[in-house]
């Protein structure tokens, strides 16, 4: 058992001695003055999938190699080292700059589409802020305008339709909020009507058409039964003229017989508030009437 330690203890010591000597030599390079060896590491420990030293030493290269010969293929290796390391807000900007700085080279395009490629894996859920979607559609978009012949122009069209997906199921949630919580402010059915109105205007195509424009019918409705009375037969009025149009856009939809039943209870509302109100002027004259 004593031997079995000894050896134990051997086998870690031969192991820390070889890790420190191969992380000293790391870290001499590092600290040196030799740039030629420095890019042949570099390049290797890229090859080997190494990304992490890799761009320690590329960091270190970047504005040493500027205006020499390797300095295309650095730039290049640069940019998809931290496009590895997943940092896609530094390796979509590196990108650019590579297809900006060499738009003759042959890697051009593929950093064009590289850089807007980043902006589309930064895009985040969508619930949250959308401004990196937008910025990846307008990058993919001009993408396809400069390389119109490219094999990459279908794959960017389909990373289009998917991040402006993204930007319609955004709306379709903003406008569904003040429907949700009309409850607490009329005013919220309102701009629940407006908000659904101005997303099919943004999306016109959206795979949520439909039922945006049924919800917009149960918004507006909504908004005339919880008005005050005077003002509550030209929101009726209104949100008969939208079930009117969807139910002729969309005769067999299965929110249907819903949108009808807003349409008939809207009109008995009119008959009811024009009563009433006939009732309370004609109650407002007699009482102004001279004894």
């Amino acid at each position: 058992m004593f031997k079995n330690k000894r050896l134990l203890t051997w086998i870690l010591l031969i192991t820390i001695t070889i890790f420190s000597g191969c992380k000293s030599k790391f870290e001499k390079l590092l600290k040196s003055n030799d740039t030629g060896k420095k890019y042949q590491e570099a390049i290797r420990l890229y090859n080997k999938k190494d990304y992490s030293k890799a761009l320690a030493l590329f960091d270190q290269l970047n504005q040493r190699f500027r205006g020499r010969a390797e300095a295309e293929d650095l730039a290049y290796y640069y940019a998809y080292t931290n496009y590895r390391l997943r940092d896609y807000t530094t390796s979509r900007y590196l990108f650019k700059v590579f297809a900006d700085t060499y738009p003759n080279s042959a890697r051009a395009e593929e950093c064009r589409f590289m850089s807007a490629y980043c902006f589309y894996l930064d895009s985040p859920k969508y619930s949250l802020d959308q401004q990196n979607t937008i910025q990846a559609i307008e990058s993919l978009q001009l993408f396809i305008n400069l390389y119109p012949k490219s094999d990459r122009v279908a794959e960017a069209s389909n990373l289009i339709a998917d991040l402006r997906d993204k930007l319609e199921r955004k709306a379709f949630s903003n406008a569904k909020l003040y429907l949700d919580i009309g409850g607490y402010d009329v005013q919220n059915y309102r701009s629940a009507v407006f908000a659904f109105k101005n997303a099919l205007r943004d999306y016109p195509d959206t795979k949520y058409a439909e039922e945006m424009e049924y919800l917009t019918v149960q918004a507006q409705y909504l908004y005339a039964e919880n008005s005050i009375e005077i003002r509550q037969e030209d929101r009726y009025t209104e949100a008969i003229g939208l079930a009117d149009d969807f139910i002729e856009d969309h005769p067999d939809s299965k929110y249907l017989k819903a949108v009808q039943d807003y349409k008939k209870k809207a009109s008995e509302a009119i008959v009811k508030v024009q009563k009433l109100l006939a009732a309370q002027q004609q109650a407002q004259q007699q009482k102004s009437q001279p004894a």
